[in-house]
């Protein structure tokens, strides 16, 4: 296997994300430095810093010229950074010496290559976004539709009360709409320009640097954070916190859904599953897996870019570099975590009679709380509590259902309410509603 599985050409498909892949190639990467490049020359020639020639001659060429990212790895095994050998490429290509000497003034190769990053990221989380939004909507009909079907609600792995299976599809996707909400914070904070230079203070424009740095941003799209932030990374940790939240997010979703296809349980179907090499009779639940391996393997990622944040001094290469090594592969397994969830949003069937029968198969065992509190309508609490353990003890021992002993115990007490799932639901149609009207109503 690759380093990065999502590169494989056997396992790409299964973990990576060709939408946003795209957009973390050495190309992306090299066109991305272009278009800093060009508009950095471009609004430092209409501020009067470089020649308005030259910077017209720079941004024509950025936006028409082709770098090879292969050429630059050789310098980067020794420079660690891409941005020289870049730009004497750049400079090379542009095949006018005189204008391609007010390339890259007084920038930092930190600015062009975080810049350059924002950029990217703006199109990766608009991607994000959509799916998030669909993938939220895809839930909504589904739990709206299936807000008043009853289910075994399990807790530690046990039987515990009834719930619906609109509820359990709400909360797999009541944090999609918070996430989403959270994005708006999260993009203030990466969607932003980097010009600071050598050391985060602009010395080489003079008192321009400030009115270079916010004519960039503007032309770029950008948010301008009015001073450097090389060393302060909490936009990049805050980034790596949302993403890995997302995908475990999506991997409760995928956990769930491993117990609901267990076999002798069954209650929800997935189409088609994964084979078995050597056992015929099997359809694995491989999108579930695959979710729940994704929200570890980002939560892994996001550990090694919350340990960079503490970069010293104005700039520091060692947690610079283990950013790098980590944001691409935390975006792009993110995405395809968005991706499967939104498959299954689409796909996946609750299997209604199989739900029933997990219901019935407890033996009425799953009411004993409901009975509890019944009983205390004609005794006190404690009583009732007394009474209920009784009963289930009971019904262990002679194998009988729950509400047969019960009836049999308490002739008087009108008990048909206690033992029907449709009236033990609580809560969980109004939950599973509530979730698919918000969101409804989102954009």
């Amino acid at each position: 296997m690759p380093a990065s599985p999502a590169d494989s050409a056997i396992y790409g498909k299964l973990f990576g994300d060709a939408e946003v892949g795209q957009l973390f190639t050495d190309s992306a990467e090299v066109r991305a430095m272009m278009l800093v490049e060009g508009a950095l020359a471009k609004v430092q020639g209409e501020l009067g810093l470089i020649p308005e020639i030259s910077a017209r001659a720079i941004h024509r060429a950025s936006m028409e010229l082709q770098l090879d990212p292969s050429g630059l790895g050789t310098s980067v095994a020794s420079n660690a950074v891409p941005v020289p050998e870049f730009v004497a490429m750049f400079r090379a290509a542009m095949q006018a010496p005189e204008h391609a000497a007010w390339l890259h003034w007084g920038a930092t190769s930190q600015d062009i290559m975080d810049t350059g990053q924002a950029l990217r990221l703006r199109q990766a989380l608009a991607i994000l976004d959509t799916r998030l939004s669909r993938t939220a909507k895809a839930l909504a009909t589904l739990a709206e539709t299936h807000a008043a079907t009853p289910m075994v609600a399990r807790t530690y792995g046990q039987a515990a009360v009834v719930t619906s299976f609109g509820a359990v599809v709400a909360s797999w996707g009541a944090p999609l709409l918070r996430h989403r909400a959270r994005l708006r914070a999260v993009r203030e904070d990466v969607q932003i320009v980097s010009l600071s230079g050598a050391a985060g203070t602009l010395s080489a424009m003079g008192d321009r640097g400030p009115k270079v740095r916010a004519a960039l941003a503007e032309a770029l799209g950008l948010r301008d954070p009015q001073a450097s932030w090389h060393s302060e990374r909490d936009g990049i940790a805050a980034l790596a916190g949302w993403l890995a939240g997302v995908a475990g997010s999506l991997g409760k979703m995928g956990e769930d859904l491993l117990t609901l296809t267990l076999s002798g349980l069954n209650e929800v179907r997935l189409g088609a599953g994964g084979g078995s090499s050597t056992m015929p009779q099997k359809s694995n639940p491989v999108l579930p897996s695959v979710l729940s391996a994704l929200a570890r393997q980002t939560a892994a990622l996001n550990g090694a870019i919350q340990s960079a944040l503490p970069h010293r001094q104005q700039r520091d290469a060692a947690a610079w570099l283990t950013e790098w090594m980590s944001l691409p592969q935390l975006v792009i397994l993110s995405g395809r975590a968005l991706a499967i969830a939104e498959e299954l949003a689409q796909t996946l069937t609750p299997d209604e009679s199989a739900m029933r029968a997990q219901i019935e198969a407890t033996g009425g065992m799953i009411f004993a709380e409901a009975l509890s509190f019944a009983l205390a309508a004609a005794m006190p609490r404690p009583d009732a509590q007394a009474a209920s353990k009784m009963l289930v003890g009971r019904a262990k021992d002679t194998g009988r259902s729950l509400g047969d002993i019960a009836r049999e115990a308490h002739p008087g007490l009108d008990l048909s309410a206690v033992f029907d799932p449709s009236q033990q639901l609580g809560t969980a149609p109004a939950e599973a509603r509530a979730f698919a009207k918000a969101a409804r109503s989102e954009a």
